[in-house]
């Protein structure tokens, strides 16, 4: 080879390397964005604790594969629609993100969820609960991840039915998320045999619950099913132990239910609930250890499933972009799919073609103040749900992803 040739041909091997490398990771460097409320209803269970989440996935990814530059920012979508599809367009557009993780608030979840499709960007859902992202809305850029409504109305509702709850109120926020919960817990209390004696829809987010908790009284159902999360579930049930709701012989089943939301009630108001969860931070040794490093850098507090599954969420991610050595959200997604998750919170599982990550699932009751051993030891379990049986058959979502199979 003349030295012409061979300087032609190094030209090439470094023009060809130089295009390998932009068209790996667009921008050089893999950017999250963690989008979700920050300062109002869900900012407890959600909220700068997802944030700190995603970076310690950062952290554990960085500690064993050093070969992806990456950045985490993060945005408050105030619980509205138009905010997050706005956030999601300028973080996509002109912001270089390449994954948006968490989008508590279903409304936001699904707006987000189009806007990425159109984008051909990743979307991982934490902590939006609306089973129609793996149904009638999934996308091929979009990975539900923690829990979803069928998931949390199979678990509580059939249990509840089950042991004699057998005649349902439902109390539920006026909003997609609501509507999904209500949706998919009524028709599992009909299945098991139950009834519904009426149902009512409160503004979303509410402080005053006096007016719905009256017509759920008056209804003389066994159980009120509170169809809403964060501060509305508190503040429900704080204002139906002032109505003497329980001790007037109902009883209350949260459909959803956060370890910040037992927290901020306290042992002795929420002594009793039972709900369903996908991870509770003292389930065994690995949770445990993982919870104590989140805890000692936010303030003592223990990490909720939706911050949870943030961590595990991001850290495939980063584990799919590692192997496919791009940030194409569409083949990142696909290569996410194909791979087994494996992570010390939720264990190993798989993803479905909907877009459904599969795990186990838990049903928890609150301790009695007395049976608590000290600071956030809220949970005793009643039931594991096998992955297998925790979510909807795929084939009864309606996903058209699966349809074209």
């Amino acid at each position: 080879m003349t030295f012409k040739r061979k300087l032609l041909s190094t030209a090439a091997i470094l023009a060809l390397s130089a295009g390998a490398a932009h068209a790996q990771v667009s921008g050089n460097v893999v950017k999250i964005g963690v989008l979700n409320d920050q300062s109002g209803t869900y900012a407890d269970l959600a909220g700068p604790g997802s944030v700190l989440a995603a970076k310690m996935a950062v952290e554990d990814f960085m500690a064993k594969d050093k070969s992806l530059k990456i950045e985490v920012i993060a945005a408050d979508h105030q619980n509205k629609p138009d905010v997050g599809s706005q956030i999601a367009r300028k973080w996509y557009d002109s912001d270089g993100v390449d994954l948006i993780v968490d989008v508590p608030t279903s409304s936001v979840a699904l707006a987000v969820n189009q806007v990425t499709k159109e984008k051909g960007k990743a979307l991982i859902v934490s902590t939006g609960a609306s089973s129609d992202l793996t149904g009638k809305a999934c996308s091929p850029n979009t990975i539900h991840w923690t829990y979803d409504t069928w998931q949390l109305a199979n678990g509580t509702g059939k249990a509840i039915v089950q042991t004699g709850g057998d005649s349902w109120f439902f109390l539920t926020a006026d909003y997609a998320f609501g509507h999904a919960l209500e949706r998919d817990t009524e028709a599992v209390v009909i299945k098991s045999g139950g009834k519904v004696l009426g149902k009512v829809r409160h503004p979303f987010p509410s402080a005053d619950f006096s007016s719905f908790l009256l017509q759920a009284q008056a209804s003389k159902a066994k159980i009120i099913g509170l169809a809403n999360a964060g501060a509305d579930t508190t503040n429900a049930i704080k204002q139906a132990a002032e109505f003497g709701i329980v001790k007037g012989g109902q009883n209350l089943a949260g459909l959803l239910v956060f370890l910040t939301d037992v927290h901020a009630l306290g042992l002795e108001k929420a002594q009793g609930l039972i709900f369903t969860e996908s991870f509770y931070w003292d389930l065994n040794d690995q949770t445990r250890a993982w919870s104590k490093r989140y805890g000692a850098a936010h303030g003592g507090k223990m990490p909720s499933m939706g911050q949870a599954g943030v961590y595990s969420g991001v850290l495939h991610y980063l584990k799919a972009v590692s192997a496919l050595k791009s940030d194409d959200g569409t083949k990142v997604i696909a290569k996410m799919k194909a791979m087994p998750t494996d992570d010390p919170l939720f264990g190993k599982g798989s993803i479905r073609a909907d877009g459904r990550k599969i795990h186990n699932s838990y049903l928890f009751e609150v301790k009695k103040p007395s049976e608590s051993k000290g600071p956030w030891d809220y949970y005793k379990l009643r039931a594991t749900v096998p992955a297998e049986q925790a979510f909807r058959p795929m084939a009864e979502g309606g996903c058209p992803l699966v349809a074209a199979k």
